[in-house]
């Protein structure tokens, strides 16, 4: 988020610069190993969710496009994917990366 003032135009270069890098994060591509790579660290910090015995098995992540960037996880159970993990994969993709100001 940038404030700026309309009224002295205060802060209009940032509010530029920002969008800039809104539009170059958005068209970023990352390699499926690279993914994979963050993406064992991730599992190995927070592991993924079990329910009923059952563990999630993530088995790749790739990136399937840009503008804004899509990626498809490959799991053994969709219903085993609980949201609040895949928000943090999510997260921990935008940190690593650096996918600031775009929708993921």
């Amino acid at each position: 988020i940038v404030f700026i003032s309309v009224k002295t135009g205060q802060r209009l270069g940032e509010l530029f610069e920002a969008a800039g890098e809104a539009a170059r994060s958005g068209s970023k591509r990352i390699s499926t190993g690279t993914l994979n790579d963050m993406l064992a660290q991730a599992a190995a910090r927070v592991q993924p969710p079990t329910d009923k015995g059952r563990r999630l098995k993530i088995y790749y992540l790739t990136q399937t496009g840009i503008k804004p960037p899509t990626f498809v996880f490959f799991v053994n159970s969709a219903e085993l994917f609980h949201f609040s993990y895949r928000r943090y994969l999510e997260n921990t993709i935008r940190e690593t990366f650096g996918f600031t100001g775009t929708p993921i």
